[in-house]
């Protein structure tokens, strides 16, 4: 059975096109579990994941941001419905489908980073047609996508995501020549045009797309704008980290965000590590997104640091003077104080200061 999400929108912002997952995040790990133990987390969190990252970010960021994926007719299904239709994300062009389960990730944060177990099978075919958008997200290592082409879409961000086959074929950046920007992460990047370091690789990728962007963790990010004729650099923002989950997707949407306004390059790449840093303070990925309520409360209270005050100092205009309810609705948070033992439970440690990891996990099971 196939039920059509809400009424359509004839106008959007950004279009997403990926895989969705539904993901358990279990944080403060001191380490992996063992066979035949049981360990304890410190915390934990559940929400949409993969394509969500970026659609929650986008509309907590105030772009009218519309998903075209597909969700299970089940539970897990349907909480990751409501989740994002709460969050203002169109749904109109997203479909569920009884029958097909909903695929979930586990993700275990420890020892700064974190391990992913996912199950799932691939979705049914969406057959839709998308509205015109300013931007639109893809993901472009599955089948050629038939409207990648056209016109109306915009600007095209796109990404490859994590080959687990270990090949890294470049037959897979064919689809590059119809989209403006690529947002690896050094890893994935490196792989696919066999450099040995970010800078390398993102100038090799700025000769396929306008845009090359490259995520170096908790290095910050390097990036070659040809079509303002820009380059920059921007160093990662300390925190003391929670769960690395969903950090990627944070920042390529917080980037798209920043050049769909227009922002000279290097304010793009800071914000973009901002957003994407807050977001680690707390478990998951999409729910975990600071937005605009975020950042504001981020930039109100940040230490007295000059050369931090410097840099950011074009928060001040950018962040909105009204930020709609929506958006304030969810603001960054601290990490999750450590909950009260447990009769017979072992000792539970408290969250672990972890560096902030980029992932864009989405349409594959794992990236970095």
């Amino acid at each position: 059975m196939i039920r059509p999400g809400t009424s359509r929108s004839a106008d959007v912002d950004v279009l997403l096109s990926g895989l969705l997952f539904h993901d358990l995040v279990f944080t403060g790990l001191d380490q992996p579990p063992k066979p035949g133990a049981e360990a304890w987390s410190t915390g934990m969190g559940a929400g949409p994941g993969g394509i969500a990252n970026f659609a929650v970010t986008l509309a907590r960021l105030g772009l009218r941001t519309s998903l075209t994926a597909a969700f299970g007719d089940d539970r897990s299904g349907r909480d990751c419905w409501e989740a994002l239709e709460t969050e203002g994300v169109d749904l109109s062009l997203s479909r569920r489908f009884g029958g097909w389960t909903t695929p979930i990730t586990v993700a275990l944060a420890y020892d700064g980073d974190r391990a992913l177990v996912s199950h799932g099978t691939a979705p049914p075919e969406l057959r839709v047609t998308p509205p015109g958008a300013r931007a639109a997200v893809l993901h472009i290592a599955q089948e050629p996508i038939p409207w990648l082409e056209r016109s109306d879409l915009g600007l095209v961000f796109a990404d490859l995501g994590w080959d687990s086959s270990g090949e890294w074929s470049t037959d897979a950046l064919g689809q590059l020549a119809h989209c403006h920007a690529f947002m690896p992460n050094a890893h994935e990047a490196m792989s696919y045009t066999r450099t040995d370091t970010p800078e390398a690789a993102v100038a090799k990728l700025a000769e396929l797309v306008p845009l090359a962007v490259v995520t170096r963790g908790a290095g910050g990010a390097v990036a070659i704008d040809g079509s303002t004729g820009e380059t920059a650099a921007a160093d990662g923002v300390p925190v003391a980290a929670v769960d690395p989950t969903g950090a990627g997707d944070v920042f390529g949407a917080s980037l798209v965000a920043g050049t769909l306004a227009g922002w000279p390059l290097a304010h793009r790449l800071r914000f973009a590590n901002l957003s994407a840093a807050l977001s680690v303070r707390r478990p998951g990925g999409s729910l975990s997104a600071p937005g605009w309520a975020g950042i504001a409360e981020w930039w109100r209270a940040v230490p007295a640091d000059p050369e931090l005050r410097r840099v950011y100092a074009f928060l001040d205009d950018v962040i909105p003077e009204v930020i709609p309810d929506v958006i304030a609705a969810a603001p960054d948070a601290a990490p999750d104080a450590a909950p009260a033992p447990v009769p017979g439970a072992p000792d539970i440690q408290a969250p672990a200061t972890l560096s902030p990891e980029g992932s864009s996990r989405w349409n594959s099971h794992a990236d970095d």
